[in-house]
């Protein structure tokens, strides 16, 4: 006598399994930036780094477009030059400690690739661009978080 079976009809089975955790850089960035603008004090930028709990930001224009990016290694140079040349720090400006040359990622850009971007450039934090617009802040430490959060998914 045959065995039947009562479990149905089974789907067909594909090896690969769908992946769909969210793996864009858009969904581990801040979004909720602490900017500064090029005409600001770095005594006004270390008064924030130190209220915000941050170590940099982005340095935008009038229009928001981004013009740079500062951090504390900067404000470290600023530090270090006004004790060497017994200046004070209030008369400096962010442009000229800033740094101009700003690695950016794209906002639909998968987390692995911005790892990538990250171990290339050795930067803490990458602003995010969309259309030509600052639309937050990834940093080393989302990027780990994320890879944390995927550990236990398969992907393709």
């Amino acid at each position: 006598m045959a065995i039947k079976s009562f479990q149905g009809k089974r789907a067909k089975s594909d090896s690969r399994k769908e992946y769909n955790a969210p793996i864009l850089v858009e969904d581990y960035m801040s979004k909720k930036l602490v900017t500064f603008r090029p005409d600001q004090s770095i005594l006004e930028v270390m008064e924030a780094f130190a209220k915000h709990h941050i170590s940099g930001g982005p340095v935008l224009d009038d229009n928001g477009f981004l013009v740079g990016i500062i951090s504390e290694a900067d404000c470290m140079k600023q530090i270090s030059e006004s004790r060497y040349f017994n200046q004070p720090i209030l008369d400096k400006n962010v442009e000229k400690y800033m740094t101009k040359e700003v690695e950016t990622i794209s906002h639909d850009m998968s987390i692995f690739d911005a790892a990538g971007v990250f171990d290339k450039h050795n930067r803490r934090r990458l602003p995010v661009m969309k259309d030509d617009l600052i639309v937050g802040q990834i940093s080393r430490k989302d990027v780990v978080i994320a890879a944390l959060k995927l550990s236990g998914q398969n992907w393709k």
